[in-house]
């Protein structure tokens, strides 16, 4: 199974940013397939050095999981990410610029189950 994960959550909520990241790392557990989008303030989340220290009340903090797993893909709206004068230079090594056409991608694979957070 292919999961396509978008979300909105980030440090203003850590969370509920942290919640699709404990669903993707329960998925790549079970041996399943991980896009995550991250739009609006989760754009945060794939900043160097920032998911770290994002320590979620409850669940656990898996962001580490997702983003070090060879069968995850992180994917940073790049408008979302430009309008914070993020770069793609700051992001993690894992993590890269895109948009809704990737999501769009993902979403419409045979075999992909559109997640949204």
């Amino acid at each position: 199974m292919h999961y396509a994960i978008s979300t909105t959550w980030g440090p203003t909520d850590v969370t509920r940013a942290a919640i699709p990241f404990v669903f993707a790392a329960s998925a790549l557990q079970a041996g399943d397939t991980v896009f995550i989008m991250l739009f609006h303030d989760a754009v945060t989340i794939a900043l160097e050095g920032a998911h770290p220290k994002m320590i979620p009340f409850g669940p656990p903090s898996r962001f580490e999981e997702v983003f070090s797993n060879p069968n995850a893909k992180v994917i940073v709206c790049k408008p979302c990410a430009e309008v914070r004068s993020i770069t793609e230079a700051m992001l993690v090594k894992n993590a890269a610029f895109g948009g809704m056409n990737d999501l769009h991608a993902q979403a419409s694979r045979s075999d992909a189950k559109l997640v949204n957070f």
